[in-house]
């Protein structure tokens, strides 16, 4: 693969990181804050970007913001929420299109930095509080992002499974806060807490396309500039460690069962063993070639869907599967089995060579996009790492089959969730 070559510079209270790249036809602004995942501000926390976005001091309605963005050859800009490890991450991303590519040659990437600036910087405020009316709407949607997780089953099972299994460990959190928790946000509240965000926050700036990177660090400094500040880091979460597996059964209106399993991996991004891991779940449950979906799903028939996914940064592994109710014991007796397979070293070297073949693959596939790269690349900032893209492909092909055992055996089953159907609780 084409060497990836990120350029870090520390800026007044933020780090930013250029991409100088002819690959994609737009450029991509992302900014990212980071802070320890809290009860006290989760949900405070949640709403605060999608008030910036909503409105700012020069376009006080939705409406006169996609206006602009309108007239800027169709720029994009949302927001995104996101949980790693014990961290709550906020993004806010422009994707702007370049103007070697256009008759019209305006900067059009200062106007992104001049946006992104408005956004962060000049809000829609009176005095020290945010637009009423603005948050009173914000507040709304919210709630509905809430609800949504509890009426889409899959998800809803995945959030229980972490809840049960995380129990007192800031990742319990949901990212979008607590219903319950939404209405005593204040207009005043929120903009106390902005306030604090930006000048707490781990801050990233991600400039990702045919830029130079000099004439980008000129825009940023005459734009961008914050309080210089020692990042919060979140303190090592207590793991309570099981003697037995925690075992939670869940009776609803469902028809199709959800059985969740979550095991502790002890590995996260940066150990030395992460690449041996990310090789084992490949094999294990990660892809359509795994022991999940060919002995839970086309074998046995007991699942309408079988598959695992790590948490890189908290050492997790979920393990998710849609099953009939009555199938229960049975789905669980085979993922189980698949586990003691891959501790034993009971696969194939075609399996390994397969798995290694598909996550390059799909690391390939990955860095085609301006986001996907920028999801590779922060991965150092949540780890405090500095692993080199190139690595991620080189160091997992060296992977042997040795090293697979050795991550399976490290592996523990933790918790397992069943969300069943009303007769079945009977």
């Amino acid at each position: 693969m084409e060497a990836v070559v990120e350029k870090i510079t520390q800026m007044q209270g933020y780090k930013l990181h250029v991409v100088e790249t002819d690959k994609y036809k737009t450029n991509t602004l992302v900014w990212r804050m980071k802070a320890p995942l809290s009860n006290e501000d989760v949900t405070r926390r949640a709403l605060l970007p999608y008030v910036l976005q909503s409105s700012s001091a020069k376009y006080p309605t939705t409406t006169q913001l996609r206006s602009y963005l309108d007239d800027l050859y169709g720029a994009t800009l949302y927001v995104d929420l996101g949980k790693k490890g014990e961290y709550h991450i906020v993004s806010f991303l422009i994707e702007i299109a370049n103007e070697k590519f256009l008759t019209d040659h305006s900067p059009l990437l200062k106007k992104g930095f001049e946006l992104l600036s408005e956004i962060l910087t000049k809000p829609n405020v009176s005095g020290q509080a945010f637009d009423k009316e603005t948050v009173e709407k914000e507040k709304r949607t919210q709630k509905q992002r809430i609800q949504s997780v509890y009426d889409d089953k899959m998800r809803y099972s995945n959030v229980r499974l972490i809840q049960e299994m995380c129990k007192g460990e800031p990742y319990a959190l949901e990212v979008n806060g607590e219903a319950e928790a939404v209405d005593a946000i204040t207009p005043e509240n929120l903009f106390e807490y902005f306030q604090r965000a930006f000048k707490e926050d781990e801050m990233d700036l991600y400039v990702i396309g045919d830029v130079k990177e000099e004439e980008v660090k000129t825009i940023a400094e005459g734009l961008l500039q914050f309080e210089n500040r020692t990042p919060q880091k979140s303190s090592a979460a207590k793991v309570q460690n099981r003697t037995e597996v925690n075992e939670v059964k869940e009776v609803q209106d469902v028809k199709q069962g959800k059985l969740n399993m979550g095991y502790r991996t002890n590995i996260v991004f940066g150990n030395p063993d992460y690449f041996a891991l990310q090789v084992f779940n490949g094999i294990f449950g990660g892809f359509a070639h795994s022991k999940l979906f060919i002995n839970v799903r086309e074998k046995a028939s007991l699942a309408y869907y079988a598959a695992s996914r790590l948490e890189s940064h908290k050492g997790l592994m979920m393990v998710m599967s849609g099953i009939d109710n009555k199938n229960y014991d049975q789905a669980v007796k085979i993922i189980r089995e698949q586990m003691e397979a891959m501790q034993k070293g009971d696969f194939t070297d075609d399996e390994l060579v397969q798995t290694k073949a598909v996550i390059r693959n799909q690391i390939l596939e990955t860095i085609d996009t301006s986001r996907g790269l920028l999801e590779l690349l922060y991965h150092n900032v949540v780890a405090n790492q500095d692993i080199k893209l190139e690595s991620w492909i080189t160091d997992m092909l060296k992977i042997t089959k040795e090293e697979i055992i050795a991550v399976a055996n490290k592996i523990n089953l933790d918790t397992i969730y069943f969300l069943t159907g009303t007769e079945a609780g009977k």
